[in-house]
């Protein structure tokens, strides 16, 4: 019966380990958020500033949460995120970077 001491966590979407976790559920968020915009915004050419400044500040947002998660949940959405920024970081760059050709 060691089974029914045991908290059933498979229904919890963040944490795996029945604590909660808000700095790193936030960071999971934004890291999200930032990734998703700028995958999205990598596919137009005219957008290729908020492409590739998203992407970098998703990059940072991501490292960091990877480096302060705690569970293999929040691992794995950090992962997602740290990508989708990743692509469209490169892609914003390729199309005109930061700054938009100045420098």
């Amino acid at each position: 019966m060691a089974q029914a001491l045991r908290p059933n966590t498979a229904g919890s979407l963040f944490a795996t380990d029945g604590k909660p976790h808000p700095l790193q559920d936030t960071l999971l968020a934004v890291t999200l958020v930032l990734g998703v915009t700028a995958f999205v915004t990598s596919f137009f050419h005219s957008l290729h500033l908020l492409s590739s400044w998203t992407g970098l500040v998703g990059i940072l947002t991501g490292a960091y949460g990877q480096w302060i998660s705690e569970t293999t949940r929040e691992r794995f959405g950090l992962i997602l995120g740290l990508g989708a920024a990743g692509v469209g970081f490169f892609i914003g760059m390729a199309n005109g970077g930061l700054f938009g050709g100045v420098w």
